[in-house]
């Protein structure tokens, strides 16, 4: 298979309508699902899994078999927490309600995340998913700069809102970009060649004059700070560093888009943008931050916020309210009280190095990419890392499902293997892992 740019937007291991070994019940939910849902949704693997409990790492089936998670970083704090379905369960019997009333709540927990930010970074406008927060920050860059154009990297993906689905190029070529959107290569060190930062920097600045040769004035450069949806690119710690320049000398913003690599992942620090020693002008937040409650938002230096405030008033009737508050205070607190920002970095760092390992011996295994519990592992030819295999990585996705372990593959050749686990995750699953893993790999 050849070096070919995978098509964006598409699913190598997405269930096929007819196909699949799937049982009389899962395929009556499928027919079902078809029926009421649409055509525009898709399914996991080759057989769906049919799903009805979670537990920690763990997801169980009807049948009560039970499946590691080593993909779902939405339930960050571990499937069904019981401090944070308790603080949900107790707010939702109390009061339910927006920001519009005076509340403790949702102050206590603004206080409580703005204390994990750098200082500058001290006001928080509540939405309900990673999408809105960026839908915002769009809008209020645009405010703030006069500007209306925005860099993003080749297959990023932020929202699904009109204006953010826009600027996610790995949404497909079903989706068109915006004229107003650039695109620059991610930052992938066995393709981009010199020093990673000078040549992303480079890249970016390419961006800005193509934007400024069109008439167009740049508003804002957003990256996911691990490049999720771009192959997972961690390192070196602060290769973002002249790119964030290069957009604030051309009078654009950054925003740090944490919705998946954010709240301690990455380990040794709460976020991805950390890791670079760079400051934000916005930070958008999402899925992990209620464990499965929708609840997000986005973190902003004051003096950005002043010309969207100055002329608009926000609200949002979910965004902020009790329940998303109390649900997402209990998740801090699981965060901080179980360790789990450090657990991320001593189990992630033995999960690169078993990957490392494995990498060592299997030629099927390529270059392993992480920080913390966020991890990328190449699936290539022949020990090629020049040569990706997607094909071969839908294999070892849907072998790896039968053996009842959840995980997918990203990035723009469709060979990396996405390995975002629970932060409750051990050395020892772990080593369940692995040792799927490597059957997996069998040719």
């Amino acid at each position: 298979m050849t070096d070919r740019p995978h098509l964006p937007g598409a699913m190598p291991n997405a269930f096929q309508p007819g196909k699949g070994n799937l049982g009389p019940d899962e395929l009556a939910l499928v027919a079902r699902r078809q029926k009421v849902l649409g055509p525009a949704y898709r399914l996991f693997y080759e057989t769906p899994v049919h799903l009805v409990r979670g537990e920690g790492v763990w997801l169980y089936d009807p049948q009560g078999q039970a499946y590691l998670d080593t993909y779902n970083n939405v339930a960050s704090v571990g499937h069904c927490h019981p401090h944070v379905v308790a603080a949900t369960a107790r707010q939702a019997a109390l009061f339910a309600s927006h920001t519009r009333y005076l509340h403790d709540g949702v102050l206590a927990y603004a206080e409580k995340l703005l204390s994990t930010f750098p200082a500058e970074l001290s006001h928080v406008m509540f939405t309900c998913t990673g999408s809105e927060a960026n839908d915002l920050a769009f809008r209020i860059a645009q405010a703030h700069t006069g500007g209306t154009g925005f860099i993003v990297t080749e297959n990023a993906y932020h929202g699904v809102t009109a204006a953010i689905a826009a600027m996610s190029p790995s949404l497909g070529t079903g989706v068109a970009l915006g004229p107003h959107v650039r695109t620059v290569a991610a930052p992938d060190p066995l393709r981009l060649t010199g020093d990673l930062g000078a040549a992303f920097a480079g890249a970016v600045q390419g961006a800005i004059d193509d934007l400024l040769r069109h008439g167009i004035k740049p508003a804002a450069l957003i990256v996911d700070t691990v490049f999720s949806s771009d192959g997972v690119f961690t390192d070196p710690a602060g290769f973002l560093a002249p790119a964030v320049a290069a957009i604030h000398a051309a009078g654009g913003l950054f925003i740090a888009d944490e919705v998946q690599p954010g709240f301690g992942r990455t380990g040794g620090t709460m976020w991805g943008f950390q890791r670079h020693a760079v400051l934000p002008d916005m930070v958008s937040l999402g899925k992990p931050m209620g464990n499965g409650y929708p609840v997000a938002g986005l973190v902003l230096q004051p003096r950005v916020i002043d010309a969207f405030g100055s002329r608009a008033r926000y609200f949002n009737t979910f965004g902020g309210n009790a329940v998303a508050a109390a649900t997402a205070m209990a998740v801090l607190d699981v965060i901080e009280m179980e360790g789990l920002m450090e657990n991320s970095a001593k189990v992630g760092a033995y999960f690169r190095d078993a990957l490392l390992d494995l990498s060592a011996r299997n030629p099927a295994l390529g270059p392993v990419r992480a920080a913390g519990l966020f991890v990328g592992a190449e699936i290539v030819q022949n020990g090629d890392a020049m040569r990706p295999d997607a094909v071969r990585t839908a294999q070892v996705v849907n072998r790896l499902r039968e053996a009842r372990v959840l995980i997918s593959a990203t990035g723009p050749r469709a060979n990396v293997l996405k390995i975002r686990p629970p932060m409750v995750f051990s050395t020892d699953n772990v080593d369940y892992f692995m040792d799927r893993l490597e059957t997996a790999l069998a040719p």
